[in-house]
């Protein structure tokens, strides 16, 4: 098509469309830009504020684009013909773009909400990259401070903090790169002579604030052979900042930019440089994972998109019913190949699930905007997502078309699902303790506890924490993925089973006293583990406060009073002794 076919609404429809865009970065940077002054000020609602104003800005930019779009043309706005020049105009006025990548994706955004997700095709949008990321035009800049260890490592990352001061003073700064130091000498690889000499660190020039921490995030260069480096800081509320911990290990980093994890607020100018350079120290993180963790969720949908298509070019394995006990709401499936399971909505809930299509859609809706503490899975939703029919299996086409046909549209090269969910595949708690040894099932255990005490502690209760409703990741997390009970802490009414008053209460079938919809008996959490005596053991040696309903009231006036408690994207254990003096000096030459 060339330019003169191209007629001036089309044009106009895409100028509109890309002004939007940068409208839209332009407040989304701004959002951002506020997240060190909030960490100063220990304004801590302020934070969980912003991430959901910074969640909710795309879609009411998308909104305010399509009203645009429909005002700059007097001309059917339905018109496929239309927006195939549109596109076409598009792909011209974003080729200089800096964040062309990301722009795609927005006109994508309008597109589908103008269309209802309908005519997904190349030719109407960028399903596919206009080209590849590699070949984005950029200036040739560092987004990286380099520090080369001499002689000195205590002094090579003095230099580092002096370069990345607060505004707020150090608790005991000296304390803290004696604890790096000792870090360093345990975990990362010395030279020949059993020095650093040759080192190499290189700090983004950009911090990342998440909840109550900041995080100065780097690699360390060995060699050109890189190892992260994460040196989490915390705000102590008295006017002193410290470093927690540092991480120097790849699944230590991996963790920190875990799907369980609400995202990053991080000042990126061109996103896809920062991408890149995490991508060189943690390879196996996909760039659909990156985009996200850094705000871009909208994006990282469409490169997990992509990726999954290239993924079924070079695969031959079929979709299947997902390993484990089926759901009363979703019925899940999964690619062996893939590390993804995909979700669906039954048509009919079994019994005796009484909730409605739409509080589900709302429950997960909630959690892709709430603190997740590390214990919740981030979820993508996506509308007419298609697939080859050929990769389905037999038995899974059967199961949805049994349970969720109105779901479906399916023809002799394709299945189209009207409404699914995407989510990162782990091994279920039920399954994976069946397989466990005793030490393995203390270890899972302990951290089924921990996911839900933070989970209470980030005002979420779980409501239906049967073992099957949770999942074991690859490093042994253990995190939350069934969300259609889900409620407020706050909301719930923890209370005592009442002691029975005689013979005949005692031995009834069923409750003697009153139960209100919203009454929690915590004693009855033990049921959860009919069956398995030694999980039930390890669980109540560890974690039998959870039984007590004083352990959740404490928790409610916690929260009610305003307390927002801190989550670690890493083991307690790994946090530096504070208590240690300054002056126990460590050799660092």
């Amino acid at each position: 098509m060339t330019n003169q076919s191209l007629t001036p609404t089309a044009k106009r429809i895409a100028k509109t469309i890309l002004n939007g865009f940068d409208a839209y970065f332009a407040d989304f940077q701004n959002m951002t830009l506020g997240a060190k002054a909030r960490f100063e000020k220990v304004d801590w609602q302020g934070i969980q504020d912003a991430h959901y104003e910074r969640i909710e800005l795309y879609k009411n930019k998308v909104d305010q684009v399509c009203k645009l779009v429909a005002g700059v043309t007097s001309k059917d706005v339905s018109d496929l013909e239309l927006w195939q020049q549109a596109k076409t105009t598009y792909t011209q006025l974003i080729f200089g773009h800096s964040n062309y990548e990301i722009a795609e994706t927005f006109y994508n955004s309008i597109f589908c909400s103008q269309f209802h997700h309908d005519h997904i095709h190349d030719r109407n949008i960028f399903v596919k990259a206009s080209r590849p990321l590699e070949d984005k035009p950029l200036k040739d800049y560092s987004i990286y401070l380099s520090y080369q260890v001499d002689n000195n490592l205590k002094e090579t990352l003095l230099q580092v903090m002096r370069d990345f001061e607060f505004s707020v003073p150090w608790e005991d700064l000296d304390r803290d790169l004696n604890n790096v130091i000792q870090a360093i000498q345990e975990k990362v690889p010395a030279g020949e002579d059993g020095l650093w000499k040759g080192l190499r660190f290189d700090i983004l020039e950009t911090i990342f604030y998440r909840n109550k921490g900041a995080y100065l995030i780097g690699r360390v260069n060995i060699n050109n052979r890189y190892l992260p480096i994460v040196l989490p800081m915390l705000n102590n509320g008295e006017g002193g900042i410290y470093i927690d911990t540092a991480i120097f290990d790849r699944d230590g980093a991996s963790i920190i930019f875990s799907f369980t994890r609400s995202y990053f607020m991080v000042d990126a100018s061109i996103p896809s440089r920062l991408v890149r350079f995490i991508s060189s120290f943690m390879p196996s993180k996909e760039t659909s994972e990156i985009y996200t963790a850094i705000g871009f969720n909208k994006h990282g949908k469409t490169e997990f998109y992509r990726h999954l298509l290239q993924h079924m070019k070079n695969s031959d394995d079929q979709f299947i019913i997902a390993p484990g006990i089926k759901g009363m709401v979703m019925t899940v499936f999964t690619l062996p190949s893939y590390s993804i399971v995909f979700k669906i909505i039954k048509d009919k809930f079994d019994y005796p699930k009484q909730v409605t299509e739409e509080v589900v859609k709302q429950k997960y809706k909630l959690v892709s905007r709430s603190e997740r503490a590390g214990r919740m899975a981030d979820t993508q939703e996506y509308t007419n997502f298609i697939f080859y029919r050929n990769r389905f299996s037999d038995e899974l086409l059967e199961e949805l078309q049994k349970v969720a046909p109105s779901k479906l549209e399916i023809n002799e090269k394709w299945v189209i699902i009207k409404h699914v969910y995407t989510e990162r595949r782990m091994t279920p708690l039920n399954l994976y303790l069946k397989e466990a040894n005793e030490e393995q099932t203390y270890d899972v255990m302990d951290e089924y506890g921990n996911a839900i005490k933070q989970l209470a502690a980030a005002n979420i209760f779980p409501g239906d924490m049967l073992l099957k409703n949770f999942g074991v990741t690859r490093h042994g997390r253990v995190v939350f993925y069934d969300y259609d009970e889900i409620c407020a802490i706050t909301e719930c009414n923890f209370r005592k089973i009442p002691e029975p008053r005689n013979e005949m209460e005692e031995m009834a079938d069923r409750p003697w006293y009153t139960v209100a919809e919203n009454d929690i008996f915590p004693e009855e959490f033990r049921l959860f583990f009919t069956g398995n005596p030694t999980a039930k053991k390890a669980f109540e040696s560890l974690h039998s406060d959870l039984y007590d309903y004083r352990y959740w009231q404490h928790i409610q006036n916690s929260l009610r009073a305003g307390h927002i408690e801190n989550t670690y994207p890493y083991r307690r254990r790994l946090r530096f002794n504070r208590d240690r003096p300054s002056t126990e000096l460590i050799n660092c030459d």
